[in-house]
């Protein structure tokens, strides 16, 4: 499996001669899957894991109080594992700091963390995770693939009378099993799904049709699809798929030219506009970039946020009741669906605007 280590460590290393830096430091579940491939999670709460890395003029770094020191070097730095780096390791007692005040004893010069330590500068690290170095794309295609493979499953054995909990549960089963963690596991049935954007699942039962959403994250990769089960769904339904499928396809195309997130938004709410659906993008954030996050960024009216590629996007366009979410990978020679198994049917849409043609997933009856 390949990480692209040395292509993000050169990153971090231009990130601190600009800031003047002797040393950076990731707390953030985020940035420390990113650099090493790792899970520092124990209490998903919480805004850092229980390890934290430096990058620095001494080479990497990690710092972990001592119930979990062996484990961390063991089994939650492979990134750093492959490519042959055996990291300088500070180990502290858990009862004597919190992993912050931990940093903050033992960061060495001038230094600067992802989220806010005593004495060090706070850093934006976003921008150094974009775009997605070519060593890593094989990697995270496999993570499309497996995620979509997940629900798709779960999809398939769906009923018009399970609940939306039956299915989240099954959804995060199916996930777990296959080494991802969920952060996001949304699923609407016929009636709350018309309601809310955001379907968090309840004891409704799906009904005549539903929506199942997920963000998985496995390696430092996040992937995000939902799949749409349609059991005896009103005729509208496909209508508002398909214009948000179109919504979609144009967000793509967009992305493929734009400079920055808002050039993008802007098509989107040009091809609502052009289908019939007049400030639809009023109702739900539409997306954005996502890698090693649930999103990178989102694309909101007039953001100067550059767009990268080659850079995986998801983008998930909603007509009331109808929902289309894909992962893709953008690159200056075209869009992969990524999150394509090939045991869904898909239709082929037409972007608003562009010369540019995108299949997505179709409702389906299981």
């Amino acid at each position: 499996m390949a990480y692209a280590t040395a292509t993000k460590l050169d990153r971090i290393d231009a990130l601190r001669e600009r800031r003047g830096l002797d040393e950076l430091w990731f707390l953030t579940p985020t940035n420390y899957g990113w650099l090493s491939g790792g899970n520092p999670i124990v209490d998903a709460t919480s805004d850092v894991g229980v390890a934290a890395l430096g990058v620095g003029d001494d080479g990497v770094r990690v710092l972990a109080p001592n119930n979990e020191r062996a484990r961390i070097r063991e089994e939650e730095l492979p990134g750093l594992d492959e490519h042959g780096i055996a990291p300088e390791t500070t180990e502290y007692g858990w009862e004597s700091h919190s992993l912050r005040e931990a940093v903050a004893a033992h960061h060495r010069g001038d230094a600067a963390a992802d989220v806010p330590v005593a004495g060090l500068d706070v850093v934006d690290a976003t921008p150094l995770r974009a775009p997605m170095p070519a060593a890593e794309r094989e990697r995270y295609r496999a993570a499309c693939e497996e995620t979509a493979a997940a629900v798709e499953a779960v999809a398939r054995d769906v009923t018009p009378g399970t609940t939306e909990r039956e299915a989240a549960a099954d959804l995060a089963r199916a996930l777990r099993r296959r080494g991802f963690r969920a952060p996001v596991v949304l699923v609407g049935g016929d009636e709350r799904s018309q309601r809310h954007r955001h379907f968090t699942p309840t004891d409704a039962e799906l009904g005549d049709f539903g929506h199942l959403t997920v963000v998985s994250e496995r390696a430092g990769h996040d992937v995000a699809v939902t799949r749409t089960v349609a059991f005896d769904a009103p005729a509208w339904l496909r209508e508002r798929h398909d214009a948000a499928c179109r919504v979609a396809a144009t967000a793509l195309a967009a992305t493929r030219e734009a400079a920055t997130a808002g050039d993008v938004f802007d098509a989107i709410a040009d091809a609502y506009d052009a289908l019939g659906y007049e400030g639809e993008w009023r109702a739900h954030h539409q997306g954005g970039a996502i890698a090693s996050a649930t999103r990178e960024w989102t694309a909101t009216p007039g953001s100067e946020t550059p767009v990268e590629r080659p850079m995986p996007y998801a983008w998930n366009p909603t007509v009331q009741g109808a929902k289309c979410e894909d992962t893709a990978l953008v690159t200056d020679a075209g869009v992969e669906v990524a999150t394509a198994t090939g045991e869904w049917p898909t239709t082929t849409y037409e972007a608003v605007g562009y010369d540019a043609r995108v299949a997505f997933h179709d409702p389906l009856d299981p």
